[in-house]
């Protein structure tokens, strides 16, 4: 499978240490970036015809997929770095 654009580290990349640090030791953060990861590989089968999909559905999925990335990017904003 060719690489999935979007994920949390490409669109963070000046957190990505921040990202892994916090995927171990906060579990809210953990399953946001869960949810994240798997909603970005659902979009991108969805836009790779794997899973043939509504342009309706396509275009909601991007929305969350947004909202959870600005969810995660605010706590990576407020939370200090180890």
């Amino acid at each position: 499978m060719t690489h999935t654009h979007n994920e949390l580290a490409d669109q963070l990349p000046d957190f990505a240490d921040r990202i892994h640090e916090l995927k171990q030791s906060d579990r809210h953060f953990a399953r946001l970036a869960d949810e994240y990861h798997e909603l970005n590989r659902q979009v991108h089968r969805m836009e790779t015809n794997i899973e043939p999909t509504a342009d309706e559905e396509i275009e909601k999925a991007k929305k969350q997929r947004l909202k959870l990335l600005d969810e995660i990017q605010s706590m990576l904003s407020a939370s200090p770095a180890s």
